[in-house]
């Protein structure tokens, strides 16, 4: 666990997304959820050592399996956003996986197959306030990579948490994204966060430098799709932006393979929402949810 601010920490080594966890004189206000058991009861023993309040409170920055998964077994109430909320209700109590391959850190974890999700217990539409005794925490709304994703911010501290806005060393989540909300906050990030320490949701700490790599990798997605859209072509012709996209990544070699499935899932659904209605090339509607 490393220390940002005084009572403000992170957590990169465990499978899946970075965690977060402020510890107030109120309580522990945790960040996403830890995929594995095991990793849990490393999370809960390394926060038991922190000076902090009796009281737990979890954030969910958005629905992905790969941090909310585990948020049952942290067994404290659970805070996301109305839009990701909504995901639970399409989905079973107890996880059974999927028929295809999305290329997340889940599809690794055997165990995570029969895992019982935790939905939500408070939703926020635009932003939420947090006062636990130590710096105000707000919670607010930044849709990108999903309708419902939102971030952490401390801004006495100038401390962000920002999901999968960010990701380092790896492929994005396209598959519900919409990019242009993607780029208005990365844009948004650059200018009014500019002084903040940002913490990516998949690998922790990023600079600005890695904020505008990540600009050019989401514009490179949407002209890409654009032009397959200009030329009416298949959903299954997205899989020619792979290489480019994947070798701007910079991804390890030994996790090339998953990241390649990640953006052939992530690019065709996206394409297929931007543009595709039964069967004709249109503008499609931004969606309200993720399915």
């Amino acid at each position: 666990m490393q220390q940002i601010e005084r009572g403000i920490h992170y957590e990169d080594a465990f499978l899946g997304v970075t965690l977060g966890a402020l510890t107030f004189p109120h309580g522990v206000i945790l960040i996403d959820a830890p995929l594995r058991a095991e990793d849990t009861r490393s999370w809960r023993s390394a926060l038991i050592n922190q000076r902090s309040g009796p009281n737990r409170l979890l954030i969910s920055l958005d629905a992905h399996p790969d941090r909310t998964l585990g948020t049952r077994a942290l067994d404290c109430t659970i805070v996301t956003h109305q839009k990701a909320a909504k995901v639970f209700r399409n989905r079973p109590t107890i996880f059974k996986g999927q028929n295809v391959q999305t290329g997340a850190d889940w599809e690794t974890y055997t165990d995570a197959i029969g895992m019982r999700w935790a939905p939500p217990d408070i939703t926020f539409t635009e932003s939420m306030s947090l006062h636990w005794g130590g710096p105000e925490v707000v919670l607010e709304h930044h849709p990108g990579p999903t309708p419902g994703s939102i971030w952490v911010v401390v801004p006495d501290v100038h401390v962000v948490f920002v999901g999968d806005l960010i990701v380092m060393k790896q492929a994005p989540f396209l598959a519900f994204a919409d990019l242009e909300a993607w780029q208005q906050s990365l844009d948004l990030l650059l200018n009014t966060y500019r002084n903040f320490i940002i913490i990516s949701g998949r690998g922790g700490p990023v600079t600005g430098e890695d904020v505008r790599h990540q600009q050019k990798i989401v514009k490179e997605v949407s002209s890409g799709l654009e032009a397959l859209a200009k030329k009416n072509a298949a959903p299954e012709d997205t899989e020619a932006l792979i290489p480019g996209l994947l070798s701007k990544c910079n991804v390890p070699s030994d996790l090339r393979e998953r990241h390649k499935q990640r953006l052939r899932y992530g690019l065709y659904h996206c394409y297929m929402r931007r543009f595709r209605a039964t069967g004709l090339i249109v503008q499609a509607e931004s969606e309200d949810e993720e399915q």
